[in-house]
This record gives C-alpha cells, sequence and structure tokens, in this order.
C-alpha cells in the first residue's frame, strides 16, 4: 500500500477531525477571522497550488451568500502594485513556509491589510504574523497534498460561512454525516476503480465542474501530474461546451463533476452526449444512474455548495489508481521540494 492511499483511506477520520476542532474548541480563532472579513470592505483570497484550490472551493461558499471574494494565485499578488487598504487578505498554506506567501507578509502590512492564516504550522511565519490564525492541527500528508487540501478547504469554507452567518448546527451536522458516510463507501470505490476500463495508462485526461467543485477538478488535475505524472486539463463544464469539445474522439477520458441540483439536467445530458462521441466518461457526484457513465462514484447529497468536501476523495483514488497502472510512485517528487521555498527554477533537478 502506497502512502498516498494511506493517507487517503485516513482522510475522512482527519476531516471530521477538523471540523471538531474548527467549529468547538477553534470555535474563537474562527470567530475573530470572521469578524476581520466582514470589517473589510473587500475580501481576497490567496493560496498556491493545492491551497490556491482550497481557495477556489471557499470563493464559492462566499459567493452563494451573496458575497464578493477575490481570488489571486499568490505568485500573482506577490508581484500586484498594490492592495486596497480596506481589504482583508486571507492566505492559505499548509506550511505557512511557501516563498510567495512570506514574501507577502511584509507587503501587505506596508497596506495596512489585515491577515488571517490558514495553516497547519502555527510556528510558521504566516501564522505568526498574522492578525488571525486558523490552525487545522490535523496530520501532515506523506507528499501528495490530501487532509492538507481538504483540510484546508474545509477550514476556509467555514471561515466563509460563519463570516456571512451562515454556519448553523445544521450545516455542521450535514457535512459530519456526509464524511461518515464517505468513509464506508471508500472499500466499494476501490472495487469499482480495479475492474474499470476508464483508466488508460497512455494519454490525458479532462476534469470538469461547476461553482465549488470546479475546486476539486483544480486539485485532482495537480494529482495527475504530481502522483501519476499524466498531463490532464481542469476546465469548468460550460467552458468546455466552448470549444475544447473538439478535441473529442473514440477513447478520450473526461470526468464531470455533477451536482445535487444546480445544472444537474444539463450535466447529465453532456455526459450522455460524450458517450455518444466515444468518449469514456467518470462521472462524480450523488444519485447518479449507473448507465449514465462508464465510472460512476456515487456520493451522498450535502448543501449547496458544499460538495467539494467529499467529491475529491473518489477523485483522489482514481489519481492513486492511475499511478499504479503507470507504474508511477505517488509517494516521491521528481522536481517538485516538499515546501517550495525559491522563485526561480525547477528545484532540485537530478545530476545526469
Amino acid at each position: 500500500m502506497t502512502k498516498f492511499l494511506q493517507d487517503i483511506l485516513n482522510e475522512p477520520a482527519e476531516l471530521l477531525g477538523c471540523l471538531d476542532r474548527l467549529v468547538d474548541a477553534g470555535g474563537a480563532p474562527l470567530a475573530r477571522a470572521a469578524e476581520l472579513v466582514r470589517e473589510a470592505q473587500g475580501v481576497i483570497m490567496c493560496g498556491i497550488g493545492s491551497s490556491w484550490h482550497a481557495a477556489l472551493a471557499a470563493q464559492a461558499v462566499f459567493h452563494s451568500s451573496g458575497t464578493l471574494c477575490l481570488m489571486m494565485d499568490a505568485s500573482e499578488l506577490l508581484h500586484t502594485p498594490a492592495i486596497a487598504r480596506a481589504s482583508t487578505v486571507v492566505l492559505l498554506s499548509r506550511s505557512g513556509k511557501s516563498v510567495e506567501i512570506v514574501r507577502l507578509l511584509p507587503l501587505l502590512r506596508q497596506c495596512q491589510a489585515p491577515i488571517i492564516a490558514l495553516t497547519n504550522s502555527p510556528e510558521s511565519p504566516l501564522a505568526q504574523q498574522a492578525d488571525a490564525t486558523i490552525h487545522l492541527n490535523a496530520t501532515f500528508d506523506h507528499m501528495v497534498s490530501v487532509t492538507m487540501y481538504s483540510g484546508l478547504a474545509l477550514a476556509a469554507g467555514l471561515l466563509a460561512a460563519e463570516a456571512c452567518r451562515g454556519l448553523t448546527t445544521e450545516l455542521v451536522h450535514s457535512l459530519q454525516t456526509a464524511i461518515q458516510d464517505i468513509q464506508q463507501r471508500l472499500p466499494q470505490w476501490r472495487a469499482q476503480m480495479e475492474h474499470s476500463e476508464w483508466f488508460a495508462a497512455e494519454g490525458s485526461a479532462y476534469l470538469l465542474a461547476r461553482g465549488a467543485s470546479l475546486a476539486s477538478a483544480h486539485e485532482t488535475r495537480l494529482m495527475w501530474e504530481e502522483a501519476a505524472k499524466s498531463p490532464a486539463t481542469a476546465l469548468s463544464t460550460g467552458g468546455f461546451r466552448h470549444g475544447p469539445q473538439e478535441m473529442l474522439a473514440p477513447g478520450s477520458r473526461v470526468a464531470l463533476w455533477v451536482g445535487n441540483e444546480w445544472m444537474r439536467e444539463q450535466d447529465l445530458a453532456l455526459a450522455r452526449d460524450l458517450r455518444r462521441c466515444g468518449a469514456c466518461v467518470l462521472l462524480i457526484g450523488p444519485r447518479i444512474p449507473a448507465e449514465t457513465g462508464d465510472l460512476v462514484l456515487e456520493i451522498p447529497p450535502v448543501p449547496e455548495p458544499w460538495q467539494f468536501i467529499i467529491d475529491i476523495i473518489p477523485a483522489q483514488l482514481a489519481a492513486e489508481r492511475l499511478a499504479r497502472l503507470r507504474r508511477q510512485d505517488p509517494d516521491s517528487f521528481r522536481y517538485c521540494p516538499y515546501i517550495v521555498e525559491e522563485e526561480s527554477g525547477l528545484g532540485a533537478i537530478p545530476q545526469s
């Protein structure tokens, strides 16, 4: 068993622990951070890599409550000429030590922008210099982000909900129930994947989603590249229909996240059309008829827009399955360091 797979199998328990700590024991930091968001005239959410995807999920929670939230990649925000002084900046980083995050801190201080840190490292520069810190207090993944992604996404989503006064007991209970349900489905999903012809050792995949699940599509693209060393493209489902569909050919691999309500029938129609074009279709979502896709990984329904908390987990298992099929080691990186601390070059390149 790979360490990547061990991290995935441990993820539901880790998420339940995060949820409990953030809402109960961690309630005071969450409330303080939410206050800073409510006091601001604007909110900027910022991360890089997996953390950027987590911020993308939280942005959807903000928007579902009618609160505008700007998303920026940390490497772009670092070189932006100015940041609005009235904005609160939410920085997401599992380590709190990534080079772009660390170099952003003095610039944000110069702009007098309040800083909220979401991290798993309370001793990090990010946590130490922030005005409010939300600490996951979770177990670090071995290499590829698993709980470090979903835990940050959960924390950022809870912050958005609390800031918009939508963090209710009912919501927390729904998330707990869904995560517990997911834990029971892991063996079934693994069995489905082992016998599915959707996976191909060669070629690329298109990963399509809407709303908060678009974060899952982008995170899956990153896992395809990190764990399986295989190319993939993540797009909004709507955006795919405006040109990229021209690449469809028999044997094309497409993964499609389907929601419980929003644009559901349109997305199921798209899945049927994709298969008519000869594409192999993986569907992830609640209440999906088995005949709609070549591989259907069903999840329990959760309130909109919170599906991102659970619909990443079957995709993580899919990435691990693809890595084994391609005979790639998902437990090590060839070029990327665990923490990127320089802004130039690739990092450590093996000597030839």
